[in-house]
């Protein structure tokens, strides 16, 4: 390959242009450039390798090797030096290939003449398309200068297939066209439900139209004028005076990459070699990615956020576009977004049908607030923002954690069946709102609801509640920049009480660390954050907010009966601190002048097995007891909730669990302390019968769970279910979950 001057790398592209603006078919174009890039840089093969399906690579195209292996030769990805540039994003110069750790010989190619290989990713912004490879005979390695120019092209290949350039001709040969087929995602959970809708992007990609340009001394003037307007808001977003310090540590981080003169030259250098403004910066973003990515370093990885951050504000400063499109927000909008705070969700609010985001963990604040607005959500749906574009038809199955994009319409039928079952499930249970859980040999499960939000309020009424079991401080903490103020807290928690109509709520205190970090905090860096400095271990170690909390609970109940619980306690003696600090706040306020609640009830979460061992003085001190099923069950069977390797591995119908759930009843019973259970598992039918066969008598769930649980409960004779339970246990079952569904199979008939 001999040494090319700018012209000539810009002279290919515009051929290449050219070619692609044809009316040729899929196929006949990919030929074409095959055999004009081969043609251009003076190599005797040029071949393209396309992506089939995620994990497959397919000769689509080439000039030099056998025309018969087209469509023909496959590999997986990482298979062969293909598959190994397919898979790191990063080329593989060789001068002898066959040499090379992983080399695959496809003799139906016919590849064996030629030695030297160069392979470049074809990609866009970390979407793997395929790979585009040149081959020579004569054994040397190429040069920088043909390995970058290799690249240059390859991003123009990237940019043409987003916009459909190798669409298939049906034949069967080409590439399938983006955004047109149906894609199925398989996520997980973050909120039950179903939905369908049309896609709502909450930052819509960009797509480059013009990869390539004629003029480079005006595309270089355009990329130097919006980097210096991206420059410049980023300076003022850290001069604002409201950030804290570790807010200007995580943007100066972020300022360094915006006045990164490297990243300015690279996009320089790539507009000499004839591409776009808006090319050049894809094209950074995509090399920058790849190679962060094979990066073990966490802290380098997570600057990836920030470079795509970057990348996207300059390309909507380039192409004008900025995040309003001019795009209409459908009727039915299902929210896609790789990842969303909680204060953005909560702007968008009940208008939203459904919520897919890429990363996300069913402890998030989003999923948090999804469950609070019951908003069927779907996390780790890897990549759909890559393929979803707005107005496309979206179905969400929360329950199973599958999103449908683009379904045939035999899946949209099946899905829209189960939908209007589920609505008629609804109606059913709206009947049964004003009738309490009894079963049918006459024991009464009280029913409470988990709150949040104001917005879940309305809800205690619709869904039948008798209280609320949990009512989480947290959000109003969680969907600000700053510290809430006492007063502000007071008239909100007033507000709840308000709404309640004189039915229970309990109030827990400020929950956070772990998976719930304030923004305006400054974070922990623990090994285990779920194992660390949370909950309650935050509220006595810094008890000037615990008391702030407090004393805003204390004035909003105005002399009305309190229910107060803290979260994380693990022993007792942390128990009699906290509530000392409660007693010490009661008798403050009322010195003040305030009034105090006529009737206090201070109780505790038993979230660690620890609890469930403390003292009987610990029970005995303790007003009611609730059991935070989704933190007791992650320690009681060492499987963390945000890990989807472990999180599913363990049944909550364990035999030990259930067992374990037993002996906190009768330590309960013994001391007359009230029990409930609250959590995910409580709003699950089967769960809830079990828990109450096993003597607990207050369930506290979301709002949408009360109904199908309250059914199943007055359908059941409890004492036979508690029998069958048994004798599961005595047969040595692990778990107790098919002698029971088969059991309630008999009994709903």
């Amino acid at each position: 390959m001999p040494e090319r001057s700018d012209s000539d790398s810009r002279k290919l592209l515009r051929r290449l242009r050219d070619v692609l603006g044809t009316k040729a078919k899929g196929q006949e174009r990919l030929d074409r450039i095959t055999h004009l890039i081969a043609d251009s840089i003076g190599t005797e093969v040029c071949s393209i390798y396309l992506f089939r399906d995620p994990e497959t690579l397919e000769l689509c195209a080439t000039e030099g090797l056998k025309k018969s292996a087209v469509h023909k030769t496959r590999m997986k990805l990482g298979e062969g030096l293909v598959g190994r540039v397919a898979r790191t994003g990063l080329p593989i110069n060789s001068a002898n290939a066959p040499s090379e750790k992983g080399f695959r010989f496809m003799p139906e190619t016919g590849e064996e003449l030629f030695s030297s290989f160069l392979g470049v990713p074809i990609q866009r912004v970390g979407e793997k398309l395929g790979v585009l490879v040149v081959q020579s005979k004569e054994s040397r390695a190429y040069s920088e200068d043909e390995v970058y120019a290799l690249e240059v092209v390859a991003m123009v290949l990237a940019e043409m297939t987003e916009l459909g350039a190798f669409s298939g001709d049906g034949t069967g040969n080409g590439m399938g066209a983006l955004h047109r087929q149906p894609a199925v995602y398989r996520g997980s959970t973050g909120q039950e439900g179903a939905a369908e809708g049309r896609v709502w992007l909450h930052e819509p990609r960009v797509v480059v139209t013009n990869p390539v340009a004629d003029d480079p001394l005006t595309e270089i003037d355009r990329i130097r004028a919006a980097v210096g307007e991206l420059r410049v808001s980023v300076d003022d977003l850290l001069s604002a005076e409201s950030l804290d310090k570790d807010q200007k540590a995580v943007l100066g981080a972020y300022r360094m990459f915006a006045h990164s003169r490297g990243w300015l030259r690279r996009m320089e250098d790539d507009i000499a070699q004839g591409l776009s403004a808006e090319a050049a910066v894809e094209k950074e973003q995509s090399a920058t990615r790849a190679r962060l990515e094979q990066v073990p370093d966490a802290y380098l990885r997570e600057r990836l956020h920030d470079l795509d951050d970057l990348s996207n504000r300059l390309l909507r400063i380039l192409t004008g576009q900025g995040r309003d499109t001019g795009a209409q927000m459908p009727d039915n909008p299902v929210l896609v977004a790789r990842n969303i705070g909680p204060g953005e969700l909560l702007e968008y609010g009940r208008k939203l049908r459904g919520v897919v985001l890429e990363e996300g963990s069913v402890g998030s604040h989003a999923a948090i607030v999804a469950r609070a607005l019951a908003i069927p959500m779907v996390i780790h749906a890897e990549r759909i923002t890559n393929e979803a574009l707005n107005g496309n038809l979206i179905l969400v199955d929360g329950d199973s954690g599958v999103v449908h994009l683009r379904p045939e319409e035999t899946v949209t039928r099946s899905f829209r069946d189960k939908v209007a079952m589920q609505a008629k499930a609804m109606q059913r249970y709206a009947s049964l709102r004003d009738l309490p859980a009894t079963t049918t040999d006459g024991v009464r499960i009280g029913m409470l609801m988990n709150a949040g939000l104001m917005a879940d309020l309305p809800s205690l009424v619709g869904s039948g509640a008798e209280g609320v079991g949990l009512f989480r401080t947290e959000l109003q903490f969680l969907v600000r920049n700053q510290m809430p103020r006492r007063d502000e807290l007071a008239v909100l928690y007033n507000r709840v009480i308000a709404a309640a109509k004189g039915r229970p709520v309990a109030f827990r205190t400020l929950d956070i660390g772990s998976d719930k970090v304030l923004p305006y905090m400054k974070p922990q860096d623990e090994p285990n954050p779920a194992m660390g400095w949370r909950a309650i271990r935050v509220g006595l170690d810094k008890p000037g907010v615990l008391r702030m909390q407090l004393q805003a609970l204390i004035r909003a109940h105005a002399g009305r009966p309190m229910n107060i619980m803290f979260p994380f306690i693990a022993e007792h003696g942390e128990f009699v601190l906290a509530r000392s600090h409660v007693l010490r706040e009661m008798h403050r306020e009322k010195s003040l002048g305030h009034k105090v609640p006529e009737h206090l009830e201070i109780g505790a979460m038993l979230e660690t097995p620890s609890l469930a061992y403390a003292p009987d003085a610990f029970f005995e001190m303790a007003d009611f007891i609730s059991i935070g099923g989704n933190d007791l069950k992650q320690f009681f069977f060492a499987a963390d909730r945000e890990n989807e390797r472990v999180r599913k591995r363990y049944d909550t119908l364990n035999a030990s669990f259930l067992t374990f759930l037993e002996f906190i009843v009768k330590r309960c019973n013994a001391s007359k302390t009230r029990l409930s259970f609250c959590g995910e598992d409580a709003g699950r039918p089967v769960e809830a019968v079990a828990f109450a066969a096993m003597g607990l008598r207050t369930l506290s769930m979301r709002p949408a769970s009360i109904g199908p649980v309250k059914a199943l409960l007055r359908r059941i004779n409890l004492a036979e279910a508690r029998a069958v339970i048994d004798q599961a246990r005595s047969d040595g079952a692990e778990t107790v979950r098919p002698a029971l569904e088969a059991w309630l199979a008999t009994q709903v008939e």
